[in-house]
């Protein structure tokens, strides 16, 4: 037993190491190296094109903030595209309904984490209206409320989306 044992220790040790080197170059320490494959930005776009069901790199984000709440909106950046075009029309039209029942779990999916502003979203969503409304190229969720801290919490959630898809949106409405 005991030879059997000290044969296949360094068999073990070889794959533990080969293991360990695998995952060290695939997840490398935060802030090594700013423009290594698996970036946060990177991770964050991965995750929404598999949630949204679309190429984010085919299509251009916009996050509004009005006086009354604000809009999701997104289109194809090509008039041509009507695989994108459709897709993004289905996912928020889709995410208008989920949103409407307080379920966001989508931006959460996408982000890996509760955005600002959700749990009071989701609160109060009785007090919140999210109207979808087909726009050239693409969609638009218009979110609307009379509620003045609904409205702050959908502020706060526009401005986070503005701030991690980098859209350059205004943060004041």
């Amino acid at each position: 037993m005991q030879t059997h044992f000290r044969r296949s220790m360094p068999a073990s040790l070889i794959l533990v190491i080969a293991t360990l080197v695998t995952v060290y170059a695939q997840h490398p320490k935060k802030g090594h190296n700013s423009t290594t494959p698996g970036t946060a930005e990177e991770e964050m776009n991965k995750r929404g094109d598999h949630v949204m069901g679309f190429d984010h790199t085919k299509t251009t984000h916009h996050f509004l903030l009005k006086e009354w709440g604000g809009s999701i909106e997104v289109t194809a950046n090509n008039s041509g595209d009507v695989e994108s075009n459709e897709q993004i029309r289905m996912h928020l039209k889709h995410i208008a309904k989920m949103f409407a029942e307080g379920n966001f779990n989508a931006p959460m999916l996408i982000h890996d984490q509760t955005p600002p502003g959700v749990p009071v979203m989701q609160e109060l969503k009785g007090e919140i209206e999210y109207n979808y409304e087909e726009i050239d190229r693409g969609a638009a969720v218009r979110i609307s409320t009379k509620n003045p801290t609904a409205l702050k919490a959908i502020h706060d959630f526009l401005r986070f989306q503005i701030k991690e898809h980098k859209t350059g949106d205004s943060p004041r409405p």
